[in-house]
């Protein structure tokens, strides 16, 4: 057994571990991160990175099959998927090429093998430090002064339709796929499912989508689901929403799936060649070593307080793993927090709320704040500002103007209490909105910036006017 002691050290490299080991790291800690398989985690290597270069590849097809429309005859457009999933992969290798030396530069040490958390013992009178098995069967103790646990999440399995790689995927499976099928149904109707309906379709894949809520992406504004239900329908993927598959009624076959589904009472019967089940993704807390430890993991997740910090004081957690909003970018602020706190700063305080939400469907959605029945529900008199994109030059010049934006605001106090964006590349232009919400701008403000013009983000600025009633262009 070797031994090895740092200052920091962090369960997990995905982008919430690896994030709060860069920082912790400047902040002069030496720092060690425990890593099973590759450094990147889910995002990089079976989620957001993967998956958004397959979404680009679908979209470049979509584009070709109608370039007619910008006075290109192109012929004979075809697909060669394997071309698509090697462009893919290349992306996945350089990104985690960039992330090896980035633990280089910042001289971070990686230890390769499954880790778990002891409790107190001959090696820390406390608990917290952590045992590695290597592929090679050796142990490693690493003993600290702070452990963070970024351990992430996996997709959540659906009872009677457990997944089993070929005819039932997860997302995971998906990305592995060495041919398309020639139809799918995607139980589930939140951001990845939506993501892979919008990408299959694109693909030339007949998709179904079946979704338990009355409306896809159930969690953004009701209007901008209404809007990517009726753009769903209109590319021709069939949608069942307010539906719940019937798992004792699934037949598995060598060339496809039979399930049936309830709604409003009556069964309907779906066939497909494949299923690609998209029920939300659970904490990775298993395995770990909790119960070496008092970190309490309360429905299923592990309990933190605003600095990211356990129960036992010098245990943090960050990511998937304590719940909340799901996303990469918001696990890679909490490693900062938890390394800033670590460090001895007082780290800005994250409100889930003002963390911009992005899906990368055709076309993109993108959010941040409240939604109007949110906002309602909590009291607020609200006035409402909402530009579509058909006004918007850049977007007819792009041959992309479906969608809007829509401004939620205060009628008393004039805040900006959530921005909804469904159109051309709002994921690029939901920052703008972030900003104007941490500096607590208010809808003049922004309306009164100059926004470029011919530029997509000229929509945002219009619907901000749009509150008071001044907009230009609508």
């Amino acid at each position: 057994m070797s031994e090895y002691k740092y200052d920091v050290v962090v369960l997990g490299g995905g982008i919430g571990g690896y994030t709060a080991a860069i920082r912790a790291a400047q902040l002069g800690k030496n720092v060690a991160i425990v890593e099973k398989e590759k450094m990147g985690g889910t995002c990089l290597h079976q989620g957001c990175i993967p998956s958004k270069a397959l979404l680009r590849s679908a979209e470049m097809f979509a584009s070709m099959n109608k370039s007619e429309e910008y006075g290109i005859a192109a012929e004979n457009v075809s697909l060669k998927f394997e071309l698509v999933q090697s462009r893919k992969q290349r992306i996945v290798d350089q990104l985690h090429q960039g992330l090896q030396f980035l633990m280089k530069k910042n001289k971070i040490t990686v230890h390769h093998g499954q880790g778990r958390i002891i409790g107190p013992s001959i090696f820390s009178p406390r608990s917290g430090a952590v045992s590695v098995e290597r592929e090679d069967g050796e142990i490693e103790m690493l003993l600290n002064s702070n452990l963070i646990i970024a351990t992430g999440s996996r997709p959540r399995n659906l009872p009677g339709l457990e997944a089993d790689g070929r005819m039932i995927m997860t997302s995971e499976d998906a990305l592995q796929m060495e041919t398309l099928p020639a139809s799918i149904i995607i139980i589930g109707g939140g951001v990845i499912g939506v993501e892979w309906a919008s990408m299959l379709n694109d693909f030339g894949v007949k998709v179904t989508i079946v979704e338990l809520d009355k409306h896809l992406v159930a969690q953004e504004d009701g209007d901008v689901s209404k809007e990517l239900e009726r753009l769903f329908k209109k590319r021709g993927i069939e949608v069942v929403t307010g539906a719940k598959v019937l798992a004792n009624e699934v037949e598995v076959g060598e060339t496809g799936v039979k399930l049936n589904v309830e709604k409003n009472g009556e069964v309907q019967a779906l066939e497909a060649e494949k299923v690609l089940v998209s029920v939300g993704r659970i904490a990775n807390v298993e395995g770990l070593g909790l119960e070496n430890t008092d970190v309490v993991v309360d429905k299923g997740v592990i309990r933190v307080n605003r600095f990211m910090q356990t129960s036992e004081s010098h245990i943090y957690a960050v990511g998937d793993v304590i719940g909340g909003l799901m996303l990469a970018h918001m696990a890679g602020h909490e490693g900062i927090a938890a390394a800033e706190h670590i460090a001895g700063l007082t780290p800005h305080e994250l409100h889930a709320h003002l963390v911009a939400k992005c899906t990368y469907t055709r076309p993109e959605i993108a959010s941040i704040g409240y939604t109007q029945k949110q906002a309602e529900e909590k009291g607020h008199q609200v006035k409402i500002g909402r530009f579509s994109f058909k006004g918007i030059g850049k977007a007819l010049v792009y041959g992309d103007s479906d969608g809007f934006v829509k401004v939620v605001a205060d009628r008393e106090t004039n805040d900006i209490l959530g921005v909804h964006m469904i159109g051309p590349q709002v994921t690029n232009s939901i920052t703008e909105a972030a900003l104007a919400q941490l500096l607590n701008a208010t809808p003049w403000e922004v309306g009164q910036t100059i926004h470029p013009h011919p530029t997509l983000s000229e929509a945002l600025g219009e619907a901000m006017l749009a509150v008071d009633g001044m907009s230009i262009n609508g």
